[in-house]
């Protein structure tokens, strides 16, 4: 099935794109790795096959975006047990809250996604109790626009540039695994030992 690293190149790229386009996809939720070792799942909203960029969003209060800032090493792990492949990358990241991107964005998630950004405490905030964090007002609720006005401050997008892939395909008469440097329009593949 890959036989060469051209047919590994166009899946890590038919993968993510499908993974950004495709909720149902099961690369759509990949594990987010920031330089302060911690990880977390995130969902992928983008991927920019031109630029090999991939956007997932997030709150401008969480602890990830001060590790990230303006650039810091950032992996994805993304896993589809069906098809037993999985695709690991690193990159640069970046945290944008204004501008063309996050403002774009911003404009077309709905307006249940921006809810998240409501949360009166940043991301990990401690509680007595259980709670989202949402104003009650809004609980259980799709707020109009005008509700949203306040959450705008707190969503930023994270954007990770890749610079390396590490592709593995689990298969009976023998794994598969190639490992792709550079970046676009500069990959090097290579094959390498799974």
């Amino acid at each position: 099935m890959f036989e060469t690293l051209d047919q590994v190149a166009e899946d890590i790229a038919k993968s993510l794109s499908e993974a950004a386009s495709n909720r149902r996809s099961p690369m759509h939720t990949p594990v987010v790795g920031t330089a302060d070792a911690d990880v977390r799942i995130m969902v992928l909203r983008a991927f920019d096959r031109k630029c090999w960029t991939c956007r997932l969003h997030t709150d401008a209060r969480s602890p990830k975006c001060e590790a990230i800032g303006k650039g810091a090493p950032v992996g994805l792990l993304f896993h589809d047990p069906d098809a037993k492949i999985q695709i690991r990358t690193k990159g640069i990241g970046r945290i944008e809250t204004q501008g063309p991107v996050a403002d774009a964005a911003w404009e077309a998630a709905s307006n249940y996604a921006r809810r998240c950004y409501l949360a009166q405490g940043a991301p990990g905030t401690l509680s007595e109790e259980a709670t989202s964090g949402l104003p009650a007002v809004v609980e259980g609720i799709k707020p109009d626009d005008e509700q949203l006005v306040p959450a705008r401050e707190n969503f930023a997008v994270l954007l990770v540039e890749l610079h390396t892939l590490d592709w593995l395909w689990l298969a009976h008469n023998g794994h598969r695994r190639a490992r792709f440097t550079g970046g676009p329009g500069e990959w090097a593949g290579r094959w390498v030992v799974p």
